[in-house]
This record gives C-alpha cells, sequence and structure tokens, in this order.
C-alpha cells in the first residue's frame, strides 16, 4: 500500500501551519472535530487511540472541510511521539453513529475561486491522510457508516479496515460530481482490490447515478478486511485491532489471503478497457471529470505515490475551477440534495391514509406499477382488465420480476412470496371498491380514460383519490364528468417505474389539497421525487423533450443528413441520441404525444409526415443497426419518406435546439407550469437524464447565450 518508510516521517509533514490561509478563507465551516481518546484493547493488546469524527450536528453528516482536515491531521500528529516510544500501540478512525464522513464539503469546495487554494485544497487532504497510511503502529479505520469520496479515502488510507453490516452509503462518487478521488482514492483503491473491482467503483458505480455500496459488498470487494455486526460493531472492531496488534496468526493469514488480487498487466487492461466503456456510454467526451479520473487511473501502474499524488493535486486544482464542477454542486446540493427533498407546493393538510390500491390495466406500465407499490408500501394492490388472459400476463410478469429479484439476492424466497401475495387481479372493477387509491395505466385515449374514471366513481367511495398515470392528456378533462372530480389528480411515473426516481403529480384547476398532500405522501412511500405540476399538456418532461425532437424530425424532414441530425446534440452529453430516444419511445407514442402538443401549442411541435408513414408501415425505427453494430437506414425505410432540400449543419441544429428549448421553458415558467426555472431542471436529470455536469437544462441555457437571445435575459436572473 505505500512506497514510504513508515518510521521516517519527515518534520514537514507534521506541520499544517501552510493551510491556515485556507481555513480562514472558509470562516463558515461547520466543523467536524477529530477527538481522540485512549482505549486499553482486549487481550493485553496495549492501548489504541480512538479518534472519532464528529460535527456535533445530529441530523448532519460529517463532511470534511479544510479546518476538520487539519485538526484531523494534527490530531494524528500529536500522537506520533507517542507511538515512536511505544506508549500506544496502535491508532484508528471511526465516526458518530452512522457516518464515518460523507466526503469533502462540497460547499466549501464550490466557493474556491483560486488555484492557489484549489490546489491546496487537494494537498491538505493527502498531507493528513499519509499521516494515517505511515503511521509507525499499526492504523485502523472503522467504517460505522456512510463513507463516501474523502471519507472512504480516510479508510483506504488506514492500514486496516474493519466495516459494519448497518453500513450503507459507501463510494467514491466524485466522478459524478465532478471531480476525482483526488485524496489518494484512484491510487490507493487498484492496489488494495485490484483494478478491475476498483474500476466498477470509481467509474460504473459513480457514473450510475452515484451507485453506492453497503457494509456486506465492501467486505466482499476487499475493501474491509473483516466485517462485523452493528449491534458491537465498536467492541469487534477494537478485538480486531487487537488480534492484528498481537499478531495472531489466523488473524494474518486470513489478512494475507483476503489481500489478494489480480494486478498483472492484462487485469490492468481489461479494467482500464471496462473503465473508458463506462465513461463513454455514460457521458462521451463532454464531461471533463471522468476523462481526468481516466487518465489517473491508466498511470497508476506506474506512478509512485509521489507521483500520484502531484497528479490527483493537479487535477482535482484544475477541476474545482470548472464552470462544470460547479454546475454539478448546483445540481446535486441546490437540486437533489434540497429541491427534491422540500419540493414546492405540499398543501399543509394531512394525506390520506394508503392501505390498499388498484391499478386500472394489467399491461407492462401497470404491472410495473402495481410492483413497485406492492414493494414499496406493503399493502394490498389488485389489478385489472378487460380479460383474463391479459390479467394473467400481467400477474406472471409480476411473478417472473420477483423470482429474479429473489434469484439475484436482492429478495429472499419469503419475501419475493409475501409480495406476490399482495398482488391480485381481476375482470371485474368491483374490486376497487375498498381502495384507498387507484390509478389507471390504460390506452392514452381521452375517451378510454374518461370511461374508466366514471366507471371507478360508481364503484369507490367519494373520498378515494383516482388517479391518472397520463403522459400528456388533460386530467382536467379526464375529471370533467365525475361528481367529484376534486379528488382526481395527474400521478405520471416514468419507464421503467422502478428504476426512474420522478414523478409528476400533476394538480387540475378543481384538485383538492388532500389528494396533492397524499400524492406528495405516497411518492415518498415510493422512495421518489416527486414535482408538482400545472395540468398543462405533456406536464414538464416530456414537454421538453419533445420540442427536442420535434425540432430534430423537422431538420430531417427538411433534408439534414440523417447522421448529422441524430448527432448534433452530443455536445451536450445527453445518455441517448434523438432517434435512439424515439425508438425506445416508440414512435406511435412520440408521435401521438407530439400531436396532443401540437394540438395545445400549435407549430412549435412539428408533426412529422415522415413519421406517420414509418408508423403506417409498421416501421418502428429510423436507425437500423447492421452486424458490427453500425447504424444505418434500410432503403425501404427511406422509400417510405419525402425530404425537404433545406440541410443544416451539427453547429446550425444545435444551436436551434438551444434557442427552441430556451423559448418552450420561458413560456412554461411564464404559464406557471412549475414554481421555479428549479423544478424544471430537477425534472429534466430525474426524468431525463439530463446531465449533472451541465447543472440542469436552464444552467446549460444560461451559457450558451439561449436564454438572453431568446428571453432577453437568463434564466437564473428570474430566481
Amino acid at each position: 500500500m505505500t512506497d514510504t518508510n513508515a518510521a521516517q516521517i519527515p518534520a514537514e509533514a507534521l506541520d499544517f501551519s501552510r493551510f491556515a490561509d485556507l481555513a480562514a478563507a472558509f470562516s463558515d465551516e461547520v466543523i467536524t472535530h477529530s477527538r481522540a481518546k485512549d482505549v486499553d484493547l482486549p487481550g493485553g493488546a496495549g492501548t489504541l487511540v480512538l479518534i472519532r469524527l464528529d460535527n456535533d450536528h445530529p441530523k448532519r453528516p460529517s463532511t470534511l472541510g479544510p479546518s476538520s482536515l487539519i485538526q484531523f491531521g494534527e490530531v494524528l500528529a500529536e500522537q506520533l511521539p507517542r507511538a515512536r516510544s511505544s506508549e500506544i500501540a496502535g491508532i484508528a478512525v471511526i465516526g458518530k453513529p452512522g457516518v464515518l464522513a460523507a466526503g469533502a464539503d462540497l460547499g466549501a469546495a464550490e466557493r474556491v475561486d483560486s488555484r492557489e487554494h484549489s490546489t491546496a485544497m487537494a494537498d491538505l487532504g493527502h498531507h493528513a491522510y499519509r499521516l494515517l497510511e505511515d503511521f509507525p503502529v499499526p492504523s485502523f479505520a472503522f467504517i460505522n457508516g456512510t463513507a463516501l469520496g474523502g471519507g472512504l479515502e480516510i479508510a483506504l488510507a488506514a492500514q486496516h479496515r474493519t466495516v459494519s453490516t448497518a453500513a450503507k452509503g459507501i463510494g467514491l462518487p466524485e466522478a459524478f460530481l465532478g471531480l476525482v478521488p483526488g485524496w489518494g482514492g484512484v491510487y490507493r483503491l487498484p492496489r488494495l482490490i485490484g483494478p478491475e473491482a476498483a474500476a466498477e467503483v470509481i467509474f460504473e458505480n459513480a457514473l450510475s447515478n452515484n451507485r453506492t455500496l453497503t457494509g456486506e459488498k465492501v467486505h466482499a470487494l476487499g475493501i474491509a478486511d473483516a466485517l462485523f455486526e452493528a449491534e458491537d460493531f465498536e467492541a469487534q472492531s477494537l478485538a480486531y485491532a487487537a488480534k492484528i496488534i498481537s499478531g495472531d496468526p489466523d488473524t494474518a493469514r486470513q489478512l494475507s489471503e483476503r489481500r489478494h488480487h489480480d494486478d498483472s498487466a492484462a487485469a490492468w487492461s481489461r479494467a482500464i478497457e471496462a473503465a473508458e466503456r463506462t465513461v463513454a456510454k455514460k457521458l462521451g467526451p463532454t464531461a471533463p471529470a471522468p476523462a481526468r479520473a481516466l487518465d489517473l487511473f491508466r498511470q497508476v501502474p506506474e506512478r509512485t505515490r509521489e507521483e500520484s499524488r502531484a497528479a490527483e493535486c493537479e487535477a482535482l486544482g484544475d477541476l474545482m475551477l470548472t464552470e462544470e464542477f460547479r454546475n454539478t454542486v448546483y445540481a446535486f446540493l441546490n437540486l437533489l440534495q434540497k429541491r427534491a427533498k422540500r419540493p414546492a407546493g405540499v398543501p399543509d393538510v394531512a394525506p390520506r391514509s394508503i392501505n390498499k390500491v388498484g391499478v386500472v390495466g394489467a399491461g407492462l406500465m401497470a404491472s410495473q406499477l402495481a410492483l413497485v407499490f406492492a414493494t414499496a408500501l406493503k399493502v394490498p394492490v389488485v389489478l385489472t382488465d378487460i380479460d383474463q388472459a391479459r390479467v394473467d400476463k400481467g400477474l406472471g410478469y409480476i411473478a417472473a420480476q420477483l423470482e429474479k429479484q429473489a434469484s439475484k439476492g436482492r429478495l429472499t424466497a419469503e419475501q419475493a412470496h409475501r409480495l406476490r401475495g399482495l398482488i391480485t387481479g381481476s375482470t371485474e372493477k368491483s374490486v376497487y371498491a375498498d381502495a384507498d387509491f387507484v390509478i389507471e395505466a390504460v390506452f392514452e385515449e381521452i375517451g378510454v380514460k374518461k370511461q374508466v374514471f366514471a366507471e371507478l366513481e360508481q364503484i369507490v367511495p367519494a373520498e378515494t383519490i383516482l388517479a391518472t398515470n397520463t403522459s400528456s392528456l388533460s386530467v382536467s378533462e379526464m375529471a370533467a364528468d365525475l361528481a367529484h372530480p376534486e379528488r382526481v389528480i395527474g400521478f405520471h411515473f416514468f419507464n421503467p417505474v422502478a428504476a426512474m426516481p420522478l414523478i409528476e403529480i400533476a394538480r387540475a384547476p378543481q384538485t383538492a389539497d388532500e389528494p396533492v398532500a397524499t400524492a406528495f405522501a405516497l411518492a415518498a412511500g415510493l422512495r421518489k421525487t416527486p414535482v408538482l405540476t400545472s395540468d398543462s399538456t405533456a406536464f414538464v418532461v416530456n414537454r421538453v423533450l419533445l420540442r427536442l425532437m420535434a425540432e430534430v424530425q423537422r431538420a430531417f424532414d427538411e433534408g439534414t443528413d440523417p447522421a448529422t441530425a441524430d448527432a448534433a446534440l452530443k455536445p451536450i452529453g445527453l445518455p441517448m441520441s434523438p432517434f435512439t430516444l424515439l425508438a425506445m419511445v416508440g414512435i406511435p407514442v412520440a408521435q401521438h404525444v407530439t400531436e396532443s402538443l401540437h394540438a395545445s401549442f400549435g407549430d412549435r411541435f412539428h408533426v412529422s409526415e415522415n413519421l406517420q408513414r414509418l408508423i403506417d408501415a409498421g416501421v418502428t425505427e429510423i436507425f437500423s443497426t447492421d452486424d458490427a453494430g453500425r447504424p444505418y437506414i434500410k432503403d425501404s425505410t427511406t422509400a417510405l419518406m419525402s425530404f425537404g432540400s433545406s440541410p443544416r449543419t451539427a453547429e446550425q441544429l444545435l444551436r436551434t435546439v438551444q434557442d427552441a428549448l430556451a423559448e418552450e421553458i420561458g413560456m412554461m415558467l411564464d404559464e406557471g407550469v412549475v414554481a421555479s426555472r428549479q423544478d424544471v431542471d430537477l425534472c429534466m436529470i430525474l426524468g431525463a437524464g439530463w446531465p449533472l455536469h451541465r447543472g440542469g437544462i436552464t444552467p446549460y441555457l444560461d451559457q450558451v447565450g439561449a436564454s438572453e437571445r431568446v428571453n432577453g435575459r437568463t434564466f437564473s436572473a428570474r430566481g
């Protein structure tokens, strides 16, 4: 793990005075204190100094700003003479209950505005952590809870690690947040667990919406040497430290076996290729942080610790000053952490208790909804359809999904059996008579949905909430003929239901407060993020996406080369190209929603005759793929379409799309579709995969000048 002599820690490594100016620049930091106490180890193994990280805020996770890191380093330095004189036999770090440390203080990092401070911030973490790694007696990290970024890097710097079975939220999210694991994570992790497993943590997990690890997974990967139950985690960790310090042969043998991994040139080659594929697939070339992390990762086998430290500091020093990092902090802190947890428009009334859910329909979307409701709420869920064959197909899908989750260890067989028992089906809507919440997921046609609600109103009590999963139709019109239209609300999920975190809650003018409050509470119970919208055609995500796709389709129809049209938006860094998205959504669905938008908003939403010809011919995609994976358009597909003679370049189309999006979002805000631009940004991140390093769609449109070109002012100027 280290290429320095732990016994030869130089005096300058103990001096933190050169970071005083950095700390002074962030005088409002919530300091995570490092409180040391002596602990007598069992079995006469000696005295261990246990450093507890604690910010003295019960509900706020401990983070690591400049003063926190200085204090941590100085506490380590204070213990060094005791270690050298054999007064202490070991040193360990643990956190307050449930948290080791949640990483760097992003709020402080965002305010770094000079190269001097950005490089100092990077170097300070290394300066402190090297002491833990090089400590002349065994050093330990007891991972008792959340350990993200710099929090996990503390543990990686220790010579030994334990982890709690209750720990979760562990990982290196820096590539997701616009940085690199620059306090030693890129260098130490592959040397500890091997390059392939490290690539999974640093790249695949981080870029999969910041997927984190549990204590069990941390142990399985080899990041932690031992796994202990939460109830007596600290005592068991101290007992483990005593065995290491005492040289227990069985413990030493087990440790040696656990730390064996493949770090051959072939393993490194596979890891680098996997990391490159992940970055290309998730973000392409548009985000600087993953590219810098890749550069650092590739060089780890050839670099010493000091060489890697210098490269990491340079990368962090650069990235902390980028617009992309500031965008990411805005998106992560202001949107995903704050706005998502404190949504606008929640009525101050008690939500209705939901003890039974009804789902009208048994198709794919309806079956996904039934499964999500049952899994999250643990209440009976009943679905219906027009015949038993459709009901059986929906129940079969649900059973297969539960079996799949059980086979992967996500559910026990007993849990899967219990969930399957909660979900039933019928061809009779009378089964909804005692339901508290009924959501329809039938064909996207207003007449069909109105009929469903009319039938339901004859069955369910007046207080039962009726919801629609419509993506584009009017909630008000669906409820217009009901005796109790005030209980109807839009509750729009995104596909796939289990994975997509956003729910658009559409409130019609007649919708009462209780259904809205219940919808927010229900979304929270489903572990989804709700955003309140007005009852406006296609709400937020589909309105924005369909405007984007309409402009690309218009350019294609007017004669733009298909490859140019499909690739023109690559600089944004969207998760898929327009024509790929079109194929995924389905050309008929996209055309239907566009027609609804065209009916409401006019020619801004181009209804393509070419797409209609494809629909009429049963063609499901514009591009096909050859045996080598290359996209192309079949001659038979081209023959169905006709094109104009006004092609555009990729640059022209990109600017057209930017301006169109600025126009549409400006109109949405003027119309009061949502309360704030932040809600548009949040919806696009969670519902459309808008890249975090763009900060949301409105900061992007401000930064490329589209907001001022079209609306005469930036979105940020609206507040």
